[in-house]
């Protein structure tokens, strides 16, 4: 339970759950409007900023990344993942943001104006709860035999130890075509393995033409309508228009998309839109008020398993109407009590 110094125990106005920009957001902006907050995250500070490619960079440009109202200073005209690190860093530093790192959520109880959060370190005091959890940590996974072998990832860092080997990449988006073309300029023999007919067409403009052409000049293999049916620690099996076929390779990135953490939103009391096969959180848009009163969702979760809908720069806005919608519901409390 959270302490003050004096270590006599107190309730938060607001608990965000997940560290990320969105979750910043919101408690930069709860914390504006006079709402004792803090973040509590389980792994680091915007830890799927930490989790993507070094030097990854942004489709966004800064100004789309910002939060609080703090200018984002970058020599780049897309920032990059280090950038980003820096920016978000110093933000939180700034307004004192009170974060509880590598602390996992479990569970949450009670009602609005008095919940407990659950955690693996104890337990949380809040009147509200916002759920900015993102998706980055569950990759959507293959369903075949081999996929937790030691040589197989759902995640890319960097290029460099597949040097001269044989490096198979799953999936056809922007992660997996970023990812072939860097392994294939740091010298690894690439195989790229897409379900559909052909590069999706939701890849950047600047990457897809880049792809296709060492594609076509032979430089990366690709088989196209092709699935996955079992992973070796020395060999993929794949089933293509032609029938299976063996490749031999070292290493297998199965870049394949992420999901939310449903099991975890469950035991939060969100609730799927029935209706949306995306299965997005049932919440009211003009406040990100979910159906169990006080406990709200902000950024990319809101989406569901659509993780597209929302991204940084139109998710950060989803702070001030949370924040918002608490300080009212926070002042017609206090004028209650007072006529009281």
């Amino acid at each position: 339970m959270l302490q003050p110094k004096s270590g006599v125990l107190y309730m938060l106005d607001v608990l965000i759950i997940g560290a990320g920009p969105v979750g910043l957001a919101c408690a930069l902006e709860a914390q504006r409007c006079g709402l004792r907050t803090a973040v509590v995250e389980k792994g680091a500070l915007v830890n799927s900023i930490v989790g993507y490619p070094t030097n990854m960079e942004f489709f966004s440009t800064p100004e789309l990344l910002e939060i609080g109202g703090y200018p984002f200073p970058t020599n780049h005209y897309k920032p990059l993942r280090e950038d980003a690190l820096d920016y978000y860093h110093r933000v939180a530093a700034t307004e004192k943001l009170e974060l509880r790192l590598h602390e996992k959520v479990e569970a949450l109880e009670g009602e609005q104006g008095d919940f407990t959060v659950h955690t693996d370190k104890g337990q949380i005091r809040t009147r509200t709860v916002v759920v900015s959890t993102g998706f980055y940590d569950l990759p959507n996974p293959l369903g075949v035999p081999g996929e937790d072998l030691p040589n197989v990832s759902h995640y890319y860092k960097e290029p460099y130890q597949h040097a001269t080997q044989n490096v198979v990449v799953i999936g056809a988006k922007n992660s997996s075509a970023k990812a072939a073309l860097q392994l294939t300029r740091a010298g690894a023999k690439v195989t790229l393995i897409v379900r559909g007919p052909e590069v999706s067409n939701s890849v950047k403009y600047w990457i897809r033409p880049d792809l296709v052409n060492r594609i076509a000049e032979g430089r990366i293999k690709a088989y196209f309508n092709t699935t996955v049916t079992a992973i070796t620690p020395e060999a993929i099996e794949i089933l293509t228009p032609e029938g299976p076929l063996t490749i031999a390779t070292n290493f297998v990135y199965a870049l394949t998309g992420y999901h939310p953490d449903e099991a975890l939103l469950g035991r939060l009391g969100v609730e799927p839109d029935p209706a949306d096969e995306a299965r997005a959180p049932l919440f009211d848009p003009t406040t990100h008020e979910t159906t169990r009163p006080g406990l709200y969702v902000a950024g990319t979760v809101c989406g569901g398993r659509a993780t597209s809908r929302w991204f940084i720069e139109n998710g950060r806005h989803h702070a001030q109407l949370i924040a918002a919608h608490v300080a009212a519901r926070q002042a017609v409390g206090a004028e209650q009590q007072e006529a009281a």
